[in-house]
């Protein structure tokens, strides 16, 4: 047995011995049944992997083979645990493993591993601005999840933010009649607006228009 299928029957056997069948029920109903559960809240899934992400923050390397494993894997906890690896280990990642980050970005999608991801991009996109361009390319993808990491990986960034990348990406996804997207861009611009209000109030003056109520509503909620 390699060390990285240790590390996963590792961590399958203890998702499988705290499993609860009836918060997995509730859980993968409240996800639209589009995944399996094992039932186990979010504070306990992170207590019994904790030891295994303070040891791979030790080992500095991150252990893609391992993610690629509990990322194939059907219960949803295993794609939680990657997130959650992805973000404890972010220092670690460079923009040649933005493909990887891609691919998870692009399977077994919902928003709740997408908003995930967003702040793993995120991370690597602050470090270098050769993800910039990635990120421009992303915001006009036929895949609207990779469209709301784009909207949205700039989130928290408050002065730090890039506001010219931040407006070409936003109209580049003015108009859209899909709700994940108009949310996301009300989220982009509510989140800058904690630093920056009169910069939010000058992009709603001009393209308020072509937005979508929803992003409207969401952009101004602390105005």
């Amino acid at each position: 047995m390699t060390g990285e299928n240790g590390k996963f029957s590792q961590l399958k056997t203890l998702f499988e011995q705290n499993a609860d069948a009836e918060n997995a029920a509730a859980m993968a109903s409240y996800m639209r049944n589009l995944f399996p559960f094992y039932g186990i809240p979010a504070p306990r899934r992170r207590e019994l992997y904790k030891d295994i992400l303070a040891s791979e923050r030790r080992a500095g390397r991150v252990d893609w083979e391992l993610l690629d494993l509990c990322w194939e894997e059907k219960h949803r906890e295993f794609q939680y645990f990657v997130t959650d690896y992805l973000y404890k280990m972010r220092k670690f990642l460079t923009f040649e493993d933005m493909p990887r980050l891609e691919r998870c970005a692009r399977t077994r999608q919902w928003w709740d591993s997408v908003d995930l991801l967003c702040r793993v991009v995120g991370a690597v996109a602050l470090e270098d601005r050769r993800t910039d361009s990635l990120m421009l390319a992303w915001s006009t993808d036929p895949d609207f999840w990779l469209r709301r990491i784009a909207i949205d990986h700039q989130l928290g960034r408050k002065g730090r933010t890039d506001t010219a990348l931040l407006e070409r990406i936003l109209l580049n996804n003015l108009g859209s009649d899909e709700f994940f997207i108009n949310k996301a861009v009300g989220w982009a611009l509510r989140d800058y607006s904690g630093t920056d209000p009169e910069w939010v109030r000058g992009f709603l003056e001009r393209y308020g228009d072509k937005m979508d109520r929803l992003s409207v509503r969401e952009a101004g909620k602390y105005l």
